[in-house]
């Protein structure tokens, strides 16, 4: 098991305040961001579209003034930083969306292949992150050598990697992030082929990858119910972080939900932190447990990018959710952000109330409501709405 060292300074306490966390989805910082930190990586790529990471640079400045260059490790969280210094979660877990090598070939026949220079993982680092979980479509991008490095680097730097590993046995198991009390906050992460990992890309007995599964179904949940009572002990917490689905469009398979519900039903997980759409999705509390089904992105290089302007998927947000010891849920505080320039701000009112608009929407169908307050925070509200 992977254990990342603990980070107890100010961190709230498990009292009335409640188990406080950060999770947040997809963080990119490959290509062009990786391009404009301190220590840029061959820029070369592999893609029909741009054959230079420097070209999603200078696409991203084709909308704004010009971007800096050799930035400090922080500049990319912008206002998330000041954020996180605001609510100080024990726990800080995010889906590291990019390959952190020099080393490996890229995959054949892979669209794109996403890296950062081990060196700008200080990047990171400046946000205090605990858990990067690597069950997703790019790990692998640069080959299984790539992603050994990947392993040692966040190894190094007391990130805790999981969802991946030199075996099957270390890819399955969880990564343990301590409590101030003795509790641990367990993760547990897994991937499936509708997200776009090649099935090629699961661990084996004696080789390296990730922990991908054929399907999300309920033989699949028992199967990780069963591994999660193995390693839990009184005062943890289970998190359940899963890559699955397509980019675009805010509907939710069915059997996605049937897989949440059955792995809190049989104790795999107090809390689901789902990840791979592009732009937030809908939320939902069942049976107190918080099931976030698609995170949206929170870094990334695609500024430039056009195509699916009616998401906004510049729009995204960092989930600040409150456990009590039990895992259930006590609230949940959504900060809207957006990204330009490679980096993180608050959200614009009207940009928020969008937000919050389609959130609601989304998450009514689910039971349960969002709102607004005069932070110009989200919060979840799943004690008087029903489903639509």
């Amino acid at each position: 098991m992977a254990t990342a060292a603990p980070r107890f300074a100010g961190g709230a306490k498990r009292d009335g305040e409640g188990i406080a966390l950060l999770l947040a989805g997809d963080v990119m910082t490959g290509r062009g961001i990786d391009q404009i930190l301190e220590h840029p990586g061959d820029p070369a790529l592999y893609e029909s579209y741009m054959r230079s990471a420097l070209g999603y640079v200078e696409l991203a400045e084709e909308r704004a003034e010009s971007l800096p260059r050799r930035v400090a490790p922080g500049y990319i969280w912008g206002d998330a930083l000041g954020v996180l210094e605001q609510f100080r979660p024990q726990a800080r877990i995010v889906n590291l969306e990019t390959a952190v090598t020099r080393t490996g070939a890229p995959w054949p026949r892979k669209a794109v292949h996403y890296r950062m220079h081990p060196a700008n993982v200080t990047c990171l680092v400046a946000a205090g992150i605990d858990c990067c979980v690597l069950a997703n479509n790019h790990a692998l991008d640069w080959g299984h050598a790539g992603l050994i490095e990947t392993l040692e680097t966040l190894e190094r730097a007391g990130l805790g990697p999981t969802g991946a590993g030199r075996d099957a046995a270390a890819a399955a198991a969880p990564t343990e992030l301590p409590l101030r009390d003795g509790g641990r906050v367990l993760v547990f992460a897994l991937g499936e082929p509708g997200s776009g990992i090649p099935r090629a890309w699961a661990a084996g007995e004696r080789s390296p990858g990730i922990r991908l599964v054929d399907e999300v179904s309920e033989r699949t949940a028992a199967a990780i119910a069963t591994e999660v009572a193995a390693a839990r002990r009184p005062g943890d917490i289970v998190i359940a972080s899963i890559h699955w689905g397509g980019n675009w469009g805010y509907r939710i398979p069915p059997a996605h939900r049937r897989f949440a519900h059955r792995l809190i039903d049989e104790g795999g997980a107090d809390l689901i932190h789902g990840h791979s759409s592009h732009h937030p999705l809908g939320l939902e509390v069942y049976r107190e447990r918080l099931i976030l089904y698609g995170c949206g992105d929170l870094i990334n290089d695609y500024e430039g990018i056009g195509g699916h302007e009616a998401y906004r998927p510049q729009l995204t947000a960092l989930y600040l959710p409150a456990l009590a010891a039990s895992g259930a849920l006590r609230s949940l505080t959504l900060i809207p952000l957006e990204i330009a320039r490679f980096r993180l701000s608050r959200a614009r009112d009207e940009d928020a109330a969008w937000l919050m608009r389609r959130l609601d929407r989304e998450s009514r169908k689910l039971g349960a409501g969002v709102a607004l307050d005069e932070r110009g925070n989200l919060t979840l509200d799943w004690q008087r709405s029903k489903p639509r």
